[in-house]
């Protein structure tokens, strides 16, 4: 069985939230990738960006610079 690490999740209303915080991610160098919303959290379209913990400010300041449309910003194991 794999060990759970601590993951930085941010979830989105729209599909479309969700790859424009891809395409900013890229953009910008951070790390992280689209997965599907995991159990615990629920969200509109489905998807979620998961991200170190240490990434977690960059994350941050990205939403707010870019404006992003996101739903949630949760730390969880997975």
């Amino acid at each position: 069985m794999r060990e759970k690490t601590e993951k930085c999740i941010v979830t989105f209303r729209t599909t479309t939230g969700a790859m424009a915080m891809e395409r900013s991610c890229r953009a910008a160098g951070v790390p992280g990738r689209l997965i599907p919303v995991p159990r615990v959290i629920t969200a509109g379209c489905g998807m979620c960006w998961a991200a170190p913990p240490e990434a977690r400010e960059a994350v941050e300041a990205l939403v707010v610079k870019e404006h992003l449309d996101v739903d949630g910003l949760y730390a969880i194991l997975l």
